[in-house]
């Protein structure tokens, strides 16, 4: 998997989660909250973790952040300040920034001001986050220890009507170290499919495996890319 560098804001519980679980995925993880004690907590859990106000533009350009690819804001309760460092991020033209929202007001504030992505800790877990930030080609994510899941694959246009063998998740085990479970086809489930089985369209292949192995398996690279 390649390792990117993600700034974590503010340490909440949701926070913390966000930023432990992409560390322990072995990405380079900033976390900042202007509490010093939260950030003591994260001490050796993250990459760096740094005592600062993000609201402030120049904390910000000290640390270094308009370097950073991807930025996560997990400020709780205090709206204005989530808003503000969403702005001074995009200003900062970071190139994925995503957002935490309390409430539907200000996940459409956050909307309009270009966030990449809005979610809502009410239905969407940290470690869920953390994990779909960087399988993009995961359609859902279980966990079932802190490195190893479950995910569904979407088969991608460019395969449809091949085999297994054919597409490159024949042989998924040999060449990945994942499992390839079963083929879900709207409402059938076709269980430790042969590679000789055709792909059609809006399948969803069900795998398991170590969450980097995995992060292999959906680059576009690696599976018999045009």
């Amino acid at each position: 998997m390649k390792t990117t560098q993600v700034v974590v804001i503010g340490l909440g519980r949701f926070g913390t989660t966000v930023a432990t679980t992409l560390y322990q995925m072995g990405h380079d993880v900033l976390a900042i909250d202007k509490n010093s004690n939260k950030v003591q907590e994260l001490a050796g859990q993250v990459t760096y973790a740094v005592a600062a106000d993000a609201t402030d533009e120049d904390a910000l350009r000290e640390l270094g952040i308009e370097k950073f690819e991807y930025a996560v804001v997990a400020i709780g309760s205090n709206t204005e300040a989530s808003i503000m460092v969403s702005v001074l991020l995009k200003s900062l033209e970071i190139s994925n920034v995503v957002a935490r929202s309390v409430s539907k007001l200000q996940g459409q504030t956050l909307d309009r001001i270009k966030v990449d992505k809005v979610v809502y800790p009410e239905t969407e877990m940290g470690t869920k986050l953390a994990h779909d930030l960087f399988l993009p080609g995961i359609e859902q994510y279980m966990e079932l220890t802190s490195t190893y899941g479950i995910s569904k694959i979407k088969v991608p246009p460019r395969l449809v009507n091949q085999s297994l063998k054919n597409s490159g998740f024949g042989n998924l085990r040999d060449r990945y170290g994942v499992t390839l479970i079963a083929i879900q086809r709207g409402e059938d489930i076709i269980i430790n499919p042969d590679e000789n089985q055709n792909l059609i369209s809006n399948d969803i292949l069900i795998i398991a495996g170590p969450d980097e192995k995995i992060s292999d398996v959906v680059r576009p690279t690696n599976i018999n890319a045009d």
